[in-house]
């Protein structure tokens, strides 16, 4: 037997950062991102010799070790481990699992596209199906979060776990008590087809440190930095303002509030951009594109470009001359999903 799952991987179009618990604590956070057609996978098959094994073949990485109760969480495969260590605490009475996991990734980590946090969803996802663990797609997402912040102590924020559990094209309140509540938007496919033809993302090859663009966000929300909560709130806004253009299918007008998000975002840390990602967005512009910004919380990995999409030819032949590749915009419905083999 084998248990396969995958979650989707999403973009960000608004709201980023305000998801983060040292602001979202305070003033309650609104994020707009969309679940989009790239993955992470894992698979399980249950073994009977007494060993765990994870296997990372897009990483290079492995680990194979004695069960146990308990892994050190350290890397190589930290969320692998991570996962485990609460399945087998929570749910499997603290007695060790064999197995064997493989998983990998449609886009590397530092992507910006939530592949950490959709990683951990997809691991926790074929543990529910193979122990049948009855985890509704809320409960999913918060113990995906848990084991990822509190857990293993990554720094981030909410928004990518309840991404990868629910798909679609989403609009979520972080509420200061803690709560979340997603509001799955039912877009017409005139609008969704429109705002496929609309945006483009781009690699170059270099990931980031989210980390260290978060660490400094938090520290400056923390510190309450008038120019740092100005623009987070400005942020905030602009996810409201994101959900209404969409509703009502003002896609223009989404490249008007990309780039209004994107100025702010450079507000709140000194490393979400430098002079290579301006140069490129500069580039970007000249050749067609109207807007222009790092998918999650900067520093580097994908683009997320907007191009009217008389222009998208003309734009995807100026990114072909450069290092890196270009990815269409592929919305996805559906959520985090299992099945056996």
């Amino acid at each position: 037997m084998q248990i396969r799952s995958r979650a989707p991987l999403r973009i960000g179009l608004a709201g980023g950062g305000t998801d983060l618990t040292s602001f979202s604590d305070k003033y309650g956070g609104c994020v707009f991102n969309a679940a989009i057609g790239m993955y992470s996978y894992c698979t399980i098959i249950p073994t009977e010799d007494g060993k765990v094994r994870f296997f990372a073949p897009d990483r290079g990485e492995s680990v194979e070790t004695e069960a146990a109760p308990y892994l050190e969480p350290t890397e190589p495969l930290i969320l692998h481990k991570g996962v485990y260590n609460r399945i087998v605490r929570e749910f499997h009475g603290g007695e060790p699992l064999s197995l064997f996991m493989s998983t990998s990734s449609d886009a590397p980590p530092g992507s910006g596209l939530g592949t950490s946090s959709t990683m951990v969803v997809a691991i926790l996802e074929a543990y529910n199906h193979w122990l049948n663990l009855g985890l509704s797609e809320y409960s999913l997402a918060k113990l995906a979060y848990e084991i990822e912040r509190e857990d293993l102590q990554l720094k981030g924020g909410k928004q990518d776990q309840y991404a990868a559990v629910f798909g679609g094209i989403n609009f979520m309140e972080f509420n200061p008590d803690g709560s979340v509540v997603v509001n799955g938007l039912r877009v017409d496919k005139h609008i969704i087809y429109e705002m496929e033809c609309s945006l483009l993302l781009f690699y170059g090859g270099r990931g980031h440190d989210s980390s260290k663009v978060i660490s400094q966000q938090i520290s400056n929300a923390a510190s309450n930095r008038p120019d740092t909560l100005e623009a987070m709130k400005r942020i905030k806004e602009a996810a409201i303002e994101m959900k209404a253009a969409v509703l009502r299918g003002d896609v223009k007008q989404i490249g008007v509030i990309l780039n209004e998000g994107w100025e702010q975002k450079k507000r709140t840390s000194s490393v979400v951009t430098n002079s290579e990602i301006e140069s490129f967005i500069d580039y970007a512009k000249a050749n067609g594109a109207e807007a222009v910004k790092l998918s999650g919380a900067g520093g580097g990995g994908f683009i997320l470009m907007y191009c009217n999409p008389i222009n998208r030819q003309r734009l995807l032949n100026a990114l072909k001359q450069l290092k890196g590749d270009v990815f269409p915009v592929k919305f996805c419905k559906e959520g985090a999903q299992s099945w056996t083999v």
